[in-house]
């Protein structure tokens, strides 16, 4: 980027006039910070966004390994770049914590969205509310499609009983970007319920997310 008038390098201008007016490789460039010996790293970040996803969702549809297959990006900048796209989800999770309310499940798909719309894998998490509906915590119950034989109702109430949860929503995702409802998805919910009820602890919801895109059991009737 020496080239390059001091105004137009990315880092110059994000000093002088804030990072909101760098363009998506430019905020790229500025973290790779070199380039190769024969592209500066504009040119690098260019090359990099212009593949898979062809945007900035590269950081996270990107292994670290694949990541390395690009000129001048070893182990530990491709690392590096995990971790930005780590810290973005994680920033966005965040600033939407105060607005999770339990009676609004748009809230909550909007809390888990970022954490579950982009794995590659099913992934089943368990969201606990006290007595208050204010969130406790969470945790992922399991790994992989979620059907009857990989879901137990014990794992999870032994959680909620632990965290002294009074009110639970599970979240899955759909790897697929569709959240309609499976059979299974409809069979699991329904035991779970089932238990929670028995135990005093009532399944509020089980939302599912898709790309963007989620269903509620609670708003979509499927809920007893």
């Amino acid at each position: 980027m020496k080239e390059l008038p001091e105004s137009e390098q990315p880092l110059e201008k994000c000093v002088q006039y804030g990072a909101h007016v760098l363009s998506d490789a430019e905020l790229l460039a500025v973290i790779l910070k070199n380039g190769t010996r024969d592209m500066t790293a504009l040119q690098l970040a260019q090359l990099f966004l212009s593949q898979k996803e062809k945007n900035l969702l590269n950081l996270t549809a990107m292994g670290i390994e694949e990541m390395q297959k690009f000129p001048g990006i070893g182990q530990v900048k491709a690392a590096q770049l995990k971790c930005v796209a780590e810290l973005a989800r994680r920033i966005a999770k965040a600033s939407r914590l105060g607005n999770v309310r339990l009676n609004e499940p748009g809230s909550i798909a909007a809390y888990y969205m970022e954490s579950l719309r982009h794995e590659t894998k099913e992934k089943l998490l368990l969201a606990m509310f006290d007595a208050k509906s204010s969130l406790l915590g969470d945790e992922i119950i399991s790994v992989g499609t979620v059907t009857n034989s990989l879901v137990s109702p014990r794992e999870i109430f032994l959680k909620a009983l632990e965290y002294g949860a009074v009110h639970i929503v599970l979240l899955h995702n759909h790897p697929s970007g569709d959240p309609a409802p499976s059979d299974a998805d409809l069979v699991v919910t329904k035991r779970v319920e089932d238990s929670g009820r028995m135990l005093g602890v009532a399944l509020a919801d089980h939302i599912i997310i898709g790309d963007n895109r989620y269903i509620s059991f609670r708003e979509n009737g499927l809920l007893g």
